[in-house]
Order: structure tokens, then sequence, then C-alpha cells
């Protein structure tokens, strides 16, 4: 379809890709990806469980006392930089250093947020560490701000005068301050990871993903740091680290359809985006795995509700992977003893997959067996769900699959066509939002690991339109890890509390309550 040329070939080559996937990739943004067919938004005590006090209890204590003999791993997707939660602020060093007058800047409406970061600099974390940098050049932190030297402060904040947090990955990014020390948000996913991701032998299971530019800093960090919590915590960590495979990135189009190409001519590949990581996912050794984003960190005094619903979400899983896998060995040992109604709606009513009825009780008994031991026998995901407070992302839905079934998905807004009322009032009615809070089992009755990329939709993605170097271009992002690259997993949603979700996307929301000290 398209003609490469030998360098673009060898360019394509060495990412691990071929010329006939990019193609692929090419005729997806040419088509454009299907909209989602959503039949309406999950809903709280039917298909979103909700939990009382007294079963909280219960699932707690299940997953005290069988997730000892598990291995349990903390995956943490860590591989974004911190330069989106500075952006603001760049724009405004940019057009600081261009005036003599720097003050006036801040009443300027757009910067706002720049206003209010300046008036609350003493209350970051990272505020000791920039008064440290400007020492070194004899520099102090008060006189520059009431010089209105701005520009100059956010250059040894985000700069590689000082700092360098432009460029640092947010896991590097000091979160929360304490008596005796600031804590980065990766050690506060270090500390987390004790309480829930701990085994028999008291060793805390971690696994990070990092860019390749961060991957060594990120090694520092933790040999640095690691001794003092495990001393601490009377621990060991078993740290890992994958980066995102350079087979999953995705050519760039220009808004015509046509492979984009840098100044140099070459053909511009751009990252997959976070559904990329289900191969890493996949090669991890772990019979449950929390997943959680690197910057939905609490301070300690604000942890106890994390981690009750941590083991809350933990300890349902292990039930539903129970009743699963007692099903799947009658089904595998015994199909003619079997109930296969009272498994057909346990599928239904807790696993939220529906059949098309009269398909299904059209099938022989040999063949509803077969049917009903494919659809249990696949990775389970319990995903925790918060009431709907505005943020931006996707929220739990129930959906009509290709083939007629309903399933219930995690849908982002993007894959929804709005132009349609009823697919408008269903999001515009949706009561709660994707928080990342997923735990997962990943491994089947007979204790070996599934092949997660078995379970992708391949025919979900989202395009996107960006620029570089002043240019427009079109961006294509895979399936999404929680969205199209888990669409075909046993998924089953609970809410959790909107305490339990702190998203740190711009440094002001640093300065909200939860990340402040306790007072």
């Amino acid at each position: 379809m398209f003609q490469f040329s030998e360098s673009d070939v060898r360019q394509i080559i060495s990412k691990g890709l071929t010329p006939e996937i990019v193609e692929l990739q090419i005729k997806n943004f040419i088509d454009g990806f299907p909209y989602m067919d959503i039949m309406g938004p999950a809903r709280l005590n039917y298909s979103i469980k909700s939990f009382n006090n007294t079963r909280i209890k219960e699932l707690i204590k299940t997953f005290n006392d069988r997730s000892a003999e598990k291995k349990i791993v903390k995956f943490v997707p860590a591989s974004g930089a911190a330069s989106r939660m500075f952006k603001n602020l760049f724009v405004f060093m940019k057009e600081a250093e261009t005036v003599d007058q720097q003050k006036p800047l801040l009443d300027k409406e757009e910067y706002k947020g720049v206003l209010k970061f300046f008036k609350n600099i003493h209350k970051f974390a990272f505020t000791d560490d920039l008064k440290e940098e400007l020492k070194k050049d004899k520099l102090i932190l008060d006189e520059l701000l009431t010089e209105h030297q701005y520009a100059k402060v956010l250059e040894y904040l985000l700069t590689d005068k000082g700092l360098d947090y432009g460029k640092q990955p947010k896991a590097l990014i000091r979160f929360h301050q304490y008596d005796d020390h600031n804590r980065y948000a990766l050690e506060e996913q270090l500390v987390e990871g004790v309480y829930y991701a701990k085994d028999s032998n008291n060793r805390v299971h971690i696994h990070f993903t990092v860019s390749p530019e961060h991957h060594e800093d990120f090694k520092d960090a933790i040999n640095r740091l690691l001794p003092a919590y495990e001393e601490h915590f009377g621990v060991n960590y078993d740290i890992g680290f994958s980066e995102q495979d350079s087979s999953t990135d995705i050519i760039a189009v220009d808004m015509e359809n046509k492979p984009f190409r840098n100044e140099d001519g070459s053909l511009l590949f751009r990252p997959g985006g976070h559904g990329a990581l289900i191969g890493n996912l996949n090669e991890i050794y772990g019979e449950i795995v929390f997943i959680k984003n690197i910057d939905n960190v609490v301070p300690d005094h604000l942890r106890d509700t994390t981690y009750i619903y941590k083991k809350v979400l933990g300890g349902y899983l292990l039930e539903l992977q129970e009743k699963t896998f007692s099903y799947l060995k009658e089904l595998n040992e015994n199909p003619e003893n079997v109930n296969l109604e009272e498994v057909r709606l346990f599928i239904q009513d807790t696993l939220g997959y529906q059949f098309m009825d009269a398909q299904f009780e059209s099938l022989r008994r040999v063949e509803k067996v077969d049917l009903l031991f494919d659809k249990l026998n696949r990775p389970i995901r319990v995903c925790g769900m918060v009431k709907n407070q505005g943020e931006p992302g996707g929220g739990p839905f129930c959906i009509r699959n290709r083939d007629g079934a309903l399933s219930m998905q995690i849908v982002e807004k993007a894959q929804i066509d709005t132009k349609k009322e009823d697919q408008r009032n269903y999001l515009e009615s949706s009561t709660h939002f994707n928080p990342v809070d997923i735990v997962c089992s990943t491994r089947n009755f007979k204790n070996e690991p599934f092949d997660l990329t078995d379970f992708i939709d391949k025919s979900t993605g989202i395009i996107t339109h960006k620029s570089q170097n002043g240019k427009k271009l079109k961006a294509q992002e895979l399936p999404g890890l929680w969205n199209g690259a888990m669409a075909d997993w046993n998924t089953a949603f609970v809410e959790v509390p909107i305490v339990t979700f702190n998203p740190v996307k711009t440094v002001n929301d640093l300065l909200r309550k939860e990340h402040q000290p306790h007072e």
C-alpha cells in the first residue's frame, strides 16, 4: 500500500516491526476505530458492588488468611515524565524571560495557576531541595521572590541548572513532607507495598515500568532508598523494572494520513500508550497483581482507608478466583454433573457477562459446557470505582460485543460516539469513574500463567491530534491497558471511597489537603 524506502524498512525492522504491521497502523488512521456500543452505565448495587462494614471485615480476613500463600506483585506504571505537571510553569518561564517586569504577568488569567504556585511555594515537598540548589549559586529563594525574579526560580526548578524537574520521571518528584524527610512518589509506593504486597517470607514484590531514558535514575534511587525502608519495616524488597517494548511503538501520520517524517527524513514513531504495557504485565510471575498509577499516593496519615480497600479488592478477587476455579474443575472433570444454569448465572450476575439467551439455549449440552468453560477460563480483574467527581478519564459501562453478548468494560470518553443521543446520555448519566485501582488474577485453575495477549480486543484504539516541531500530526494509541487490552478478561466492579483516589496531574494538585502534612 505504501512505498517505504530501504532506510525506512531498516528503521522499521530495528524497532522490531515489519512494513506490513506499519501499513496496518496507517490503515487504522484511515479507517478509524469503531466506537463502543454502550448499553448503559454500570450502576451501584447492580454491576458495581458495594460492601457494608460486616462484608468489608470478611473480605479483609479472606485476604489476610489466603494471600500469604500467594505471590503478590504490585505493578506500577511509572514511565510518565513529570513535564506535564509543570506545563504552565514552563510557559510562564519562557514569557517571563522576555520581559523586564515579571510581576504583572501573574495577573494574567492564563497564569492564575502560576500565581497560586508562587503564593504556596513553601508548601511543596520539593522546596527544600530547590533552596539547596539555589544556595549552590549563593541565591536565596525568598529574596528572588521579593525581587519578582520568578523565571530564575523556575529555571532552578525545571532545568538542568537545578533540579531539572521538567525532565524527571514523576516517580522522582518529591510529593509529601514529613517531620524528618520528604518523600518521592516512588517512596510512597514502596511504603504502600509493605501493607498488601508482602509474602510469608517478608518479601515485598514491586514492579515498575520505566522509560529507557530514566531507567538508570530509577535504579540509582532504589539502591539509595531501599536499605532504610528495609530496616524500618523489617522486610526485603524484590524490585523489578521493565521498559515498554519498542515493537509496540506506532507510526505517526500527517493530516492526510501519510507517514510523518522528522526533519532528517526518518519516520516518526510514538509510544503506543499504556496499552503496550500488557506485554510487561505478561512477563510478571505473580498469582495476584495489584495495578496502581505512580502518582496516586497519599501521606501516611491517610493510608488506612487505602490499605483497607486494597485488601477488600484483593479479598473479593480471591473469592471470585476460588469460585471460578471450582466451576472450571467441575466442567473439566465431571461435566455431566455440573448445574450449567448455576454457572451461567454466576458468569452473568457476578462477572457481568451475559450470553445471548436464544443462542445459548439452542446449544447442545456439550456445547454449553465448552462455552461456559471457555468464558470462565480467562484472567480475572476486580476494579475499584469511585463516584464521579468530574475527573477526565474512563468509567464502567455495559457494552454489546460484536457477537451480541453483553459485558462490563472500562470505556474512555474518546471511545463513545457522543454525536448519538443515547450514547451521550449514557455517558452523562454515569455515576462512577475509573481511578486505576485494579487487582488481577493472571493464572488459570492449574496455576499456569495465561498469555494475556490472547485477551486483547485489537479492534479498539484511540487516535489523537498532536504536533511536532510546529507541524500537526495524528498519533495512535493501542487498546488501553484497562480498556481494550483487558477487554476479554472476566471483570467485577467494586465501589471504593474517593479518598483512595488522589492523582497528581498538575503541580498544584500537591496543594490539595490530601497531599499536605497532617495538621
